[in-house]
């Protein structure tokens, strides 16, 4: 039977015949393709099932030329491990969570916000089984820089076995990379295309020198427009049900009830959503660990980023996180790293005394004063460890400064990874994956982030040095940024709009302190009520759960966004009140065990509001 995977793969998702009568959205630009998904390829996991989500990539049978079907299992595979923790201590299809064969049909295109550059990609999911009697759609956006399947694991889980359709979008990130050593892009299908011979996902100028990633180097600064790829998504999900369903078309926000959700960048491009929302598309929000800035509210990720950057290094090296995951190597010493960024800091007159001991001290009292928790840095030893800040900063600053591949700020660039780490040239199969299995923001997957360095003690310094300037100079010629940064703020969404924040206390990426909690607090100052869950034990990146002595201290986040929505659903389909205060939850850290249901502490009783 093994031998027979790909094939009835294949079969299950061939192109379904085009719809008649039905006309596309004037947003979007090139056919709709529309494929099927049953008989051992479903929409949630592709055939694979929770223990196939959870194991090995899946293999192609050609690595140099995977099928489009191929392409889908893999992406699908690699969003849901991203996003949860799927091993087995998690709990998930045990205690909180479900991966059930749901068979359907997908509507997938590329659409384009009025003056863009480039396209974001549009994905509506219909299951066979959609609640035609309670029309439901969930529309969502893609965690971090993901591709279009990147809030599976968020908006597709929870909706498609209710019978929901799915609507998503990548908000114009993605893992689409031009490599200009063969001049090809990625296509609709998810297969490499050569400049010309088709519509690709991202097409940069011809002439480029390296490797372009669209978050990055589209020239459109995304992130301001994410609330407005969440609207249209929604609007191409109505239409794309009035071609599933054409005996009950028209679909329409006063008869189809639209869920807005999703986490991380997700999340805050819901939110951002929910203010532009003037048509009254949306029946409620509920954002997971948003990427949140009310204007003159809270701190911009940029900021907080680019300083986690420099001192989070040598603050780490404090006593105080002596015992915490990652921020020691597996010996239990400290990062060489990261205590050569206590004495680079010392030569820069950025902290005083000749011990590591006292630098580091001064770099702790340092990121408190601006608003660190001990709690969020402690966490944060992953997200610094695995070098994310450094990442994330020189991509978001080519973005908001709406730079290209070869002049990005402060010296960088994305080259494919050859010998001895040094920038080469891809291999095809490689390539071929890109689309798949990458994150959308290098370094990972053969690509490299490369600049921004020197030859001395602590290389990476003098980039983060660069970076941080652009946010703190006031010359006109960094200006670019700081307008880029302010056109990423939301706007309050309608006072009668559901909404409901969940965010983890222990997020060491996108700190409650900077993000989520102004927002709230902005929201009510302003006459608004939403709901906020501050999730005791929850970070940020529940995949990272599975890691050695990381989940013995923290718990999910996902199990109480599903609660969230399930309370959604519960007000606007049965008639529940719209909860005034939302009980607590009372978790307790998962320890070395598996998880269990009393450890996610969920309230059993609610607060009814009016």
């Amino acid at each position: 039977m093994v031998w027979l995977a790909p094939l009835l793969a294949s079969c299950g998702t061939a192109s379904a015949p085009k719809e008649p009568g039905m006309s596309i959205p004037d947003f979007v630009r090139g056919d709709v393709r529309v494929t099927e998904h049953r008989a051992g390829d479903d929409l949630l996991s592709a055939g694979l099932g929770l223990a196939g989500l959870a194991a090995a990539p899946e293999p192609f049978a050609d690595p140099s030329s995977p099928t489009p079907a191929e392409l889908r299992r893999r992406a699908i595979q690699a969003s849901w491990k991203g996003i949860a923790d799927l091993g087995p201590l998690g709990g998930y299809g045990s205690v909180y969570g479900a991966v059930p064969d749901v068979s359907g049909r997908e509507y997938q295109a590329f659409a384009w916000i009025p003056g863009a550059q480039s396209p974001h990609r549009v994905l509506l999911q219909v299951p066979d089984h959609f609640d035609q009697a309670r029309r439901c759609l969930v529309v969502t956006a893609s965690s971090g820089s993901r591709g279009i399947y990147g809030a599976i694991a968020l908006a597709g889980a929870w909706g498609l076995p209710r019978g929901c359709a799915v609507a998503y979008t990548d908000k114009g990130t993605g893992a689409g990379y031009f490599d200009p050593a063969d001049d090809t892009g990625v296509a609709l299908d998810g297969t490499r295309a050569r400049r010309g011979s088709a519509a690709l996902e991202f097409e940069p100028p011809a002439g480029i020198h390296h490797l372009a990633v669209k978050h990055a180097h589209s020239g459109d600064n995304p992130e301001a427009d994410w609330g407005r790829h969440v609207l249209q998504a929604a609007r191409f999900g109505l239409a794309m049900l009035d071609r599933a369903f054409p005996g009950q078309a028209p679909f329409t926000a006063q008869n189809t009830r639209i869920i807005a959700t999703g986490l991380s960048n997700g999340g805050g491009a819901v939110l951002q959503a929910a203010g532009l929302d003037d048509a009254h598309l949306l029946a409620g929000v509920v954002a997971l660990e948003p990427n949140v800035r009310a204007p003159d509210q809270g701190r911009a990720l940029f900021d907080y980023a680019t300083e986690a950057s420099i001192w989070l290094p040598c603050a780490l090296t404090d006593n105080h996180f002596q015992d915490v995951p990652l921020a020691r190597t597996p010996k239990g010493e400290l990062p060489p790293a990261w205590a050569q960024r206590c004495q680079q800091l010392h030569l820069h007159g950025m902290v005083s005394g000749s011990a590591i001991a006292t630098q580091a001290a001064q770099a702790l009292e340092h990121l408190r004063a601006s608003g660190w928790t001990d709690e969020a840095m402690a966490t944060a030893a992953s997200t610094t460890a695995f070098d994310l800040w450094r990442a994330i900063s020189a991509a978001y600053a080519s973005a908001y400064m709406r730079r290209g591949a070869d002049d990005m700020p402060c010296g960088f660039h994305y080259d494919a990874t050859g010998a001895g780490g040094a920038p080469g040239v891809a291999t095809a199969p490689l390539r071929a994956g890109w689309w798949a299995d990458a994150s959308g923001i290098p370094p990972g997957n053969g690509v490299g982030l490369y600049g921004g360095t020197d030859h001395s003690a602590d290389p990476t310094l003098p980039g983060a040095l660069c970076l941080r300037s652009l946010w703190e100079d006031t010359d006109a010629s960094t200006q670019a940024l700081r307008d880029g940064v302010a056109a990423t703020a939301v706007k309050p969404p309608r006072a009668s709009l559901p909404l409901w924040v969940v965010h983890g206390a222990s997020d060491g990426l996108l700190a409650t302190a900077f993000t989520s909690e102004p927002y709230v607090a902005w929201l009510r100052a302003n006459g608004a009520h939403p709901l906020y869950w501050k999730v005791p034990y929850a970070q940020h990146f529940d995949a990272f759960l599975a890691l050695p002595g990381f989940g013995d201290r923290h718990v999910p986040l996902l199990p109480y966004g599903y609660a969230a929505l399930d309370r959604l659903w519960a007000h606007l389909y049965q008639g529940a009140p719209w909860p005034a205060v939302a009980p607590a939850p009372t978790p307790r850290p998962r320890g070395p065990a598996a998880l269990t249901q009393a450890m996610l502490g969920l309230p059993s009783a609610w607060t009814v509001g009016p």
